[in-house]
């Protein structure tokens, strides 16, 4: 009988973390997202979203309006535009920002095109090694705010200083996003402190 409570316990225990620390982790995406905070930095990265035959789609052009008016306030003396292009793509996200940032009159020599990375996790590598051949260390990260906390998150872990202005137009401002894209930020965030830093963590051990 003791035995018996003792697992009854351990498994009431068990399914309380299993729903505790989800919800904890939905609140802090919310909180992130809602409670932006940023001051001058060395550079502005705009991480990379669809592009359609080098037009960004309405997500992508959200956050180049965001680094445009970080930008134009002189919070940074550069910008930094990151992705890859999808297998049949005739040219990348970073290059279709970088056009479209220049047609909007940002100098060319001001805005660096990394044409990498799919994902969070690759496109944070990348600008980070260019920061890092740079020396900078200070950066605003421009993306959605649900995904601000997961960009930060990485980025720091990558060795920055990172603040995150998140977009306040387009279908993933906070007017119009979902509690499906906060669900799923909740859940991408979760992966990446279990399993994606610890990846980082031994590539760095392996490294030293």
């Amino acid at each position: 009988m003791f035995g018996f409570r003792i697992i009854r316990r351990v498994l009431s225990a068990l399914i309380l973390l299993a729903l505790v620390i989800p919800l904890f982790t939905l609140g802090k995406v919310w909180t992130t997202a809602h409670n932006s905070q940023k001051g001058k930095a060395e550079v502005i990265v705009v991480l990379g979203a669809a592009q359609f035959d080098g037009r960004p789609s309405g997500a992508l052009k959200a956050r180049l309006v965001e680094a445009e008016r970080l930008y134009r306030l002189g919070l940074a003396p550069w910008i930094i535009t990151v992705g890859a292009g999808a297998p049949g793509d005739r040219t990348t996200e970073a290059a279709a920002a970088k056009t479209w940032l220049q047609n909007r009159g940002v100098p060319k020599r001001s805005i660096i095109a990394i044409e990498k990375g799919r994902d969070t996790l690759v496109s944070t590598k990348g600008y980070i090694a260019e920061m890092k051949a740079r020396k900078i260390r200070k950066v605003i990260i421009v993306t959605d705010p649900f995904h601000c906390l997961r960009a930060m998150t990485i980025a720091s872990d990558l060795g920055v200083k990172p603040s995150c202005s998140p977009v306040r137009t387009g279908p993933n401002s906070l007017v119009h996003t979902n509690l499906r894209y906060l669900m799923r930020e909740t859940g991408a965030y979760l992966a990446y402190v279990t399993l994606g830093r610890r990846g980082i963590q031994l590539s760095d051990h392996l490294t030293q």
